[in-house]
């Protein structure tokens, strides 16, 4: 299947399942809309599964992991090795998102789709399709070929969560130097400035983070990304990783799933999926307000605002074990709650708080 059969084929939100969630739960024994967000996100996800009943009792987080060229260029405080070494890790339960993954009890799909090393290991994915892309700052990151391969694969591997009974996905990633491709794909679909979208990333110096952004604003000036290409912006200067999550993104969508937007990189994946296809955007949850300044930017421009504000900046898919358990809290409330039917109260007094 290719990426233009897969937009045809993805529908928008059911709303008759919507309205059904809506008219239950203006009838739940509660002031009306005093759930608030709690109340939206329970109608968004009937209108995603097209059954208000629906559990998601299955949770995966899918952590795309490679490397990136632009790392030649001191980019980034920790040595290339972080990312074969956390990629190995995740699977160890000892990585942050590995220890917050088991308050959900979701299991992390970790796919090497383009880590600078050699990985053998039955609990990571070999979806390498090289090692490493190139170094944006000279030269393409990647031909147009890969880009898509990185897509598709993304959204295969959600088909095979989809064919094991999954029913909700989290979005993370892994790969040094992938905070530099995040910021040009916010500058190339936003016309925001360097200044507004590069962050420190893992921890850069004052000096080297001057750096960082005269290389991104120089790639920037010598790519000229155009918005109108979201493959082309992925091709002159994103990652495997980010291009792998655009495709969880279109799969998530396809086969409807919930899927949840962690920090920066994900809402830069998350908002060229939208450029892709507008329909996406009803299928996305957003977790956490991530402290990488691009992060907002994304976020605004996909119309969203993020349900918690730790002041995190991990990534990894950090938030999303987060989300799962608000998403498990708002098709609880919707499910079990009693409504005025059925007890022996009177509603008739109640005021709607939601209007003015």
């Amino acid at each position: 299947m290719d990426i233009e059969e897969i937009i045809t084929k993805i529908q928008p939100l059911d709303l008759n399942a919507q309205n059904l969630a809506r008219t239950r739960q203006d009838s739940l024994i509660k002031p009306l809309g005093s759930l608030g967000r709690l109340e939206e996100l329970s109608v968004q996800l009937a209108g995603i599964t097209g059954d208000m009943t629906r559990r998601f009792i299955k949770k995966a987080i899918v952590i795309m992991c490679a490397d990136n060229g632009v790392y030649e260029e001191g980019v980034s405080a920790a040595p290339q090795s972080f990312t074969l070494m956390q990629t190995l890790n995740f699977q160890k339960g000892i990585t942050g998102v590995s220890v917050l993954s088991k308050l959900s009890n979701s299991k992390m799909v970790v796919v090497d789709i383009g880590v600078n090393g050699n990985i053998v290991s039955e609990n990571v994915v070999n979806k390498k399709i090289r090692k490493g892309t190139n170094n944006l700052a000279k030269e393409p990151a990647m031909t147009r070929d890969e880009v898509i391969q990185a897509i598709i694969i993304g959204f295969e591997e959600v088909q095979k969560l989809q064919l094991m009974g999954f029913s909700v996905v989290g979005t993370g990633e892994m790969g040094l130097g992938n905070t530099t491709t995040s910021s040009l794909i916010l500058m190339a679909l936003t016309d925001c400035s360097v200044d507004d979208a590069v962050g420190k990333g893992a921890g850069l110096s004052d000096e080297d983070f001057v750096h960082k952004k005269e290389i991104v604003q120089k790639a920037f000036d010598y790519h000229k990304p155009d918005k109108n290409d979201p493959i082309g912006v992925l091709e002159k200067v994103g990652g495997f990783d980010i291009a792998g999550l655009v495709g969880v993104y279109l799969g998530a969508a396809y086969f409807r799933f919930p899927v949840v937007i962690d920090g920066v990189i994900s809402a830069s994946a998350a908002l060229l999926a939208f450029q892709l296809c507008p329909k996406i955007r009803d299928f996305m949850i957003p977790s956490h307000g991530s402290r990488e300044p691009g992060y907002n930017i994304a976020i605004q421009k996909l119309g969203m605002k993020p349900y918690f504000d730790l002041e995190m900046r991990l990534g990894e898919g950090s938030g999303c074990p987060f989300t799962f358990l608000l998403i498990d809290a708002a098709q609880m409330i919707l499910n079990q709650m009693a409504t005025f039917d059925n007890t022996a109260m009177d509603n008739n007094k109640l005021i709607d708080i939601r209007k003015p």
